[in-house]
């Protein structure tokens, strides 16, 4: 409930401070010299409607495409010592954690990963590649274990939904008020709109989004070392710290789909502005101190 009003003051605040902005710099007055009818407020929500929609549609959907396109297998009762311990576990987290306990999945892929995903920290996913089983000791799949746990009970999925939403959003409002500009000030259109506005509205949405992208990637990089501290807190710092070097030796590996990168342990070899994950020598130091 916090995250929602946390979210509500948010847009009033932004719409606030564009409303001011405008004035201040005499922008709503130049509009009406030219004859722009411009009604921000129908436009925001708008723009919300269009922005949030994708978002929450990704977010309660990402556990069902989670299990399909991963083939995940879910743990129901376990058939041998391995699914046992997993539940176990991940139980034990969860209860330290004070969330419902998530499902619990192995799904086939020779990289060393895992995810969380889910639309409520009491109605989770957690998964471990096969992978990772067989290339990590107890205490490393232990630490992953608690890391994906931690992103779940940080309410990660729901924050990134809600930032990914706000970004959305405010791409769509501020592309649309660029193209409406150039098309009544620059191109004396009246009525309607004409190709102007489209055109530039297009190209705006595009620059907006790669910018809107970098926001959402750096807080996916910030999750991460706050997931790191809480599956430190759950295991061990040397613990973790171990699994994340069993990550970095095995960075050769296939990666991960697109889809469930941002969700996953590993970063991919990417632009840094558009990692979902910080290095891991970086996540490495933040455990240990040590550069």
């Amino acid at each position: 409930m916090l995250r929602i009003f946390l979210f509500l003051g948010t847009n009033i605040a932004i719409l606030a401070l564009l409303s001011l902005t405008f004035s201040l710099f005499g922008i709503d007055s130049l509009l009406r010299q030219n004859g722009v009818d411009l009604n921000l407020n129908a436009l925001l929500i708008y723009s919300a409607v269009i922005g949030f929609a994708g978002s929450f549609i990704s977010l309660f959907l990402s556990k069902f495409l989670a299990k399909r396109s991963m083939r995940v297998h879910v743990i129901d009762r376990p058939a041998n010592n391995t699914e046992r311990w997993l539940l176990q576990t991940v139980q034990r987290q969860a209860d330290a954690r004070g969330i419902g306990m998530p499902e619990v999945g192995i799904f086939e892929h020779p990289s060393l990963n895992a995810f969380a995903t889910g639309w409520n920290k009491n109605n989770a996913l957690v998964a471990v590649s096969t992978g990772l089983l067989r290339g990590m000791s107890d205490d490393e799949v232990e630490a992953v274990l608690a890391h994906e746990v931690s992103h779940v009970a940080n309410g990660d999925m729901v924050t990134m939904a809600l930032l990914q939403g706000v970004m959305n959003t405010f791409v769509v409002f501020l592309s649309r008020v660029i193209g409406f500009i150039v098309d009544r000030v620059m191109f004396r259109v009246e009525r309607g709109h004409g190709p102007a506005f489209w055109i530039v509205s297009i190209i705006a949405e595009l620059i907006l989004g790669v910018l809107a992208m970098m926001i959402v990637m750096w807080f996916s990089r910030y999750r991460e070392f706050r997931a790191d501290a809480g599956g430190a807190a759950l295991t061990s710092r040397r613990s973790m710290a171990a699994a994340l070097m069993r990550l970095k030796q095995h960075q050769n590996a296939p990666p991960m789909p697109d889809e469930m990168a941002a969700f996953a342990i590993s970063a991919g070899k990417v632009q840094a502005l558009f990692a979902s994950h910080p290095p891991l020598e970086k996540r490495i130091e933040a455990l240990t101190g040590k550069r």
